[in-house]
């Protein structure tokens, strides 16, 4: 799907090696909102997410969904004990009509299939259309996102004890803590964000390396 090359699956070969070599996972668990990110935003990987966005791509959720779960069960997170509900990032309603699905929803969808956890695709809806965040100061992105996320249907009759968020892309965290805000107001705790990607910040560590590439889905 990025190169046209002619493979049985969604990649080949080598677009799996060029993607697996954007994986540096960023762990940072001690944030007020805890994340934990598969690589960085960049190179093969992020032209794997725009494909998958913007071209009409779905089926590349499958495997970045896999190496984010398969990052997961490897790490101390994965040993939380709380039986956690994963709730993808909705796009507003009108957005996903017009795409015809949700990157985030399948990635958790694949995501949950490798992790074995359960996922609640309609934990959240996002109630209001929102400007683009790259166009925006951080205080801007923060009044984006106000109040634009509230409590699902799916969990209208029954809350869980505790959800991990998905998303495809991290970047200044307003997205994720305006949606973690709303199912906290509900008593629902939020243990944590799952991303695929995240943009190599100012103030990120110079001395995290890229990790050996895993083997593909």
């Amino acid at each position: 799907m990025l190169c046209q090359r002619s493979c049985a699956e969604e990649l080949c070969q080598g677009c799996q090696r060029q993607i697996q070599r954007c994986q540096r996972s960023d762990t940072q668990w001690q944030e007020a909102l805890p994340l934990f990110v598969w690589g960085v935003y960049g190179g093969a990987l992020k032209r794997a997410i725009a494909t998958l966005k913007y071209e009409n791509q779905p089926r590349l959720a499958r495997p970045l969904g896999h190496w984010l779960a398969q990052t997961w069960l490897e790490s101390p997170q994965a040993k939380i004990k709380q039986q956690l509900t994963v709730v993808p990032i909705p796009m507003y309603a009108a957005k996903k009509k017009q795409r015809g699905y949700d990157q985030a929803e399948l990635l958790a969808k694949h995501f949950c299939d490798f992790a074995g956890l359960p996922l609640q695709p309609q934990g959240l809806e996002r109630i209001r259309a929102t400007e683009a965040q790259f166009t925006l100061s951080a205080t801007e992105r923060e009044q984006n996102l106000s109040d634009a996320f509230q409590l699902g249907r799916g969990f209208q009759r029954r809350c869980p004890a505790a959800v991990l968020l998905l998303d495809d892309v991290y970047t200044t965290g307003a997205t994720a803590r305006s949606a973690a805000q709303a199912l906290q107001h509900c008593g629902i705790e939020v243990v944590g964000l799952a991303a695929i990607a995240k943009p190599i910040m100012k103030d990120d560590s110079q001395s995290d390396r890229p990790k050996r590439p895993m083997k593909g889905a």
